[in-house]
């Protein structure tokens, strides 16, 4: 019995391992604002229109907050640690799939945004940043509505309406509390 527990948690804890390392910090060499970065794009990824960005109320750590989502409802994402030159590619791109623009000009949206979208080259192809912050959804997220994500290893958080131009470089924690407020 002691065997077959100590089998359990060994296993456990190479999976979390895999997982950690599936949403590493990936570099990638591409350049923002419109070079290519051809063969590179991740099969796993959603494409996106020319409206590809919504915006839905919910709550979140008991605050009301307007969110950013795709053309389909489901909840963008950022991650803290993406930087200009490194973002969530390859393995970590299988589970948070990167926004992609396919459509020609910039992504646009059905509502007013306080931020600006642009469409950035990096390892995924052509990625859609909300105020310089790549933007994904979650593959736990099965339905509109969900945000399994949030918070998710302290570096994944919901996407509003308010969230702060990026520096550039990685934060430890989120802007304030992960929506943009200081």
């Amino acid at each position: 019995m002691a065997y077959i527990r100590r089998s359990f948690l060994i296993s456990l804890g190479i999976l979390i391992m895999m997982f950690v390392a599936a949403c590493g910090n990936n570099t990638s060499t591409g350049s923002r604002y419109g070079s290519s970065n051809a063969g590179t794009t991740p099969t796993t990824s959603g494409s996106a229109s020319a409206s590809v960005i919504k915006t839905a109320s919910a709550t979140i750590n008991g605050k009301a907050e307007t969110i950013l989502t795709n053309g389909q409802g489901m909840t963008l994402y950022y991650r803290t640690s993406d930087t200009s030159s490194s973002v969530c590619s390859g393995g970590c791109a299988q589970i948070w799939p990167p926004l992609l623009f396919t459509g020609s000009g910039t992504p646009g949206s059905s509502a007013s945004l306080s931020g600006s979208l642009v469409v950035s080259t990096n390892a995924n192809g052509q990625q859609v940043e909300y105020n310089g912050h790549p933007l994904y959804t979650y593959t736990g997220d099965t339905a509109p509505g969900q945000m399994n994500g949030e918070g998710f290893m302290g570096v994944w958080f919901v996407v509003s309406n308010n969230l702060a131009p990026s520096n550039g470089t990685p934060s430890s924690g989120g802007y304030g509390n992960g929506y943009g407020n200081p």
